[in-house]
Protein backbone atom coordinates (compact mmCIF):
# COMPACT_ATOMS: atom_id res chain seq x y z
CA UNK A 1 0.00 0.00 0.00
CA UNK A 2 1.18 3.31 -0.82
CA UNK A 3 2.86 5.86 2.27
CA UNK A 4 0.48 8.57 2.56
CA UNK A 5 1.80 12.04 2.65
CA UNK A 6 -0.25 15.41 3.90
CA UNK A 7 0.88 18.34 2.07
CA UNK A 8 0.06 21.92 3.40
CA UNK A 9 0.66 25.00 1.36
CA UNK A 10 -1.49 27.90 1.15
CA UNK A 11 -0.33 28.16 -2.74
CA UNK A 12 -2.43 25.75 -4.93
CA UNK A 13 0.77 25.79 -7.49
CA UNK A 14 3.32 24.53 -4.77
CA UNK A 15 0.68 22.06 -3.61
CA UNK A 16 -0.01 20.52 -7.11
CA UNK A 17 4.52 20.65 -8.11
CA UNK A 18 4.75 18.72 -4.57
CA UNK A 19 1.66 16.77 -5.70
CA UNK A 20 3.18 15.79 -9.00
CA UNK A 21 6.56 14.30 -7.68
CA UNK A 22 5.63 12.76 -4.82
CA UNK A 23 2.18 10.96 -7.36
CA UNK A 24 5.19 10.13 -9.79
CA UNK A 25 7.14 8.46 -7.07
CA UNK A 26 4.49 6.32 -5.48
CA UNK A 27 2.92 8.03 -2.78
CA UNK A 28 -0.83 8.97 -2.42
CA UNK A 29 -1.60 12.74 -1.39
CA UNK A 30 -3.87 14.80 0.60
CA UNK A 31 -3.90 18.42 0.58
CA UNK A 32 -4.69 21.34 2.78
CA UNK A 33 -4.40 24.79 2.15
CA UNK A 34 -3.75 25.86 5.93
CA UNK A 35 -2.65 24.29 9.36
CA UNK A 36 -6.52 24.42 10.46
CA UNK A 37 -7.60 22.52 7.37
CA UNK A 38 -4.69 20.08 8.01
CA UNK A 39 -5.60 19.69 11.13
CA UNK A 40 -8.70 17.71 10.13
CA UNK A 41 -6.98 15.57 8.41
CA UNK A 42 -5.13 14.35 11.58
CA UNK A 43 -8.46 12.19 12.91
CA UNK A 44 -6.98 9.01 13.48
CA UNK A 45 -5.99 7.94 9.77
CA UNK A 46 -2.84 6.71 8.39
CA UNK A 47 -0.69 9.85 7.41
CA UNK A 48 2.61 9.10 6.77
CA UNK A 49 4.60 12.21 6.64
CA UNK A 50 3.37 15.51 6.46
CA UNK A 51 5.50 18.34 4.16
CA UNK A 52 4.47 21.82 5.25
CA UNK A 53 4.84 25.60 4.54
CA UNK A 54 5.63 27.72 7.19
CA UNK A 55 3.71 31.63 6.20
CA UNK A 56 0.19 30.41 6.19
CA UNK A 57 -2.76 31.93 6.91
CA UNK A 58 -5.73 30.71 9.95
CA UNK A 59 -2.79 28.38 11.34
CA UNK A 60 0.74 29.02 10.48
CA UNK A 61 3.37 26.11 9.44
CA UNK A 62 4.75 26.50 13.20
CA UNK A 63 1.65 26.05 15.20
CA UNK A 64 0.83 23.24 12.92
CA UNK A 65 3.12 21.25 14.27
CA UNK A 66 2.91 22.07 17.67
CA UNK A 67 -0.99 21.03 17.00
CA UNK A 68 -0.02 17.95 15.10
CA UNK A 69 2.58 16.74 17.85
CA UNK A 70 -0.35 17.08 20.09
CA UNK A 71 -2.32 14.55 18.93
CA UNK A 72 -1.18 10.95 20.35
CA UNK A 73 -1.75 8.99 16.57
CA UNK A 74 0.70 11.94 15.28
CA UNK A 75 3.55 12.41 17.90
CA UNK A 76 6.16 10.41 15.83
CA UNK A 77 4.84 11.38 12.16
CA UNK A 78 7.53 13.03 10.45
CA UNK A 79 6.64 17.06 9.76
CA UNK A 80 9.25 18.73 6.81
CA UNK A 81 8.81 22.12 6.12
CA UNK A 82 8.88 23.60 2.81
CA UNK A 83 9.67 27.47 2.94
CA UNK A 84 11.09 30.31 1.63
CA UNK A 85 12.54 30.91 4.83
CA UNK A 86 16.16 30.47 5.06
CA UNK A 87 16.93 32.25 9.17
CA UNK A 88 18.12 30.25 11.69
CA UNK A 89 15.83 31.57 14.24
CA UNK A 90 12.74 30.12 12.32
CA UNK A 91 14.62 26.83 11.69
CA UNK A 92 15.13 26.15 15.52
CA UNK A 93 11.84 27.30 16.15
CA UNK A 94 10.50 24.35 13.94
CA UNK A 95 13.14 21.98 14.93
CA UNK A 96 11.35 22.58 18.93
CA UNK A 97 7.67 22.38 17.46
CA UNK A 98 9.03 19.09 16.53
CA UNK A 99 9.59 19.63 12.42
CA UNK A 100 12.20 16.89 11.39
CA UNK A 101 13.66 18.35 8.36
CA UNK A 102 13.61 21.86 6.58
CA UNK A 103 13.83 22.36 2.94
CA UNK A 104 13.98 25.91 1.31
CA UNK A 105 11.68 26.85 -1.76
CA UNK A 106 12.39 26.60 -4.67
CA UNK A 107 13.53 23.33 -5.17
CA UNK A 108 13.59 20.94 -7.62
CA UNK A 109 11.53 17.51 -7.57
CA UNK A 110 14.01 15.00 -7.49
CA UNK A 111 15.38 16.95 -4.31
CA UNK A 112 12.17 16.83 -2.45
CA UNK A 113 11.59 13.32 -3.22
CA UNK A 114 14.96 12.19 -2.26
CA UNK A 115 14.38 13.98 1.51
CA UNK A 116 11.35 12.64 1.86
CA UNK A 117 12.62 8.43 0.74
CA UNK A 118 15.13 9.29 3.86
CA UNK A 119 12.52 10.55 5.77
CA UNK A 120 9.25 8.52 5.45
CA UNK A 121 8.62 5.52 7.69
Amino acid sequence: MAKTILVVDDSSSLRQIVRSALVGAGYTVLEAADGQAALDFLDGRSINMTICDLNMPVLDGIEFVKAAKSRPNYKFMPIMMLTTETQDAKREKGREAGARAWMVKPFAPTQLIKAVDKICP
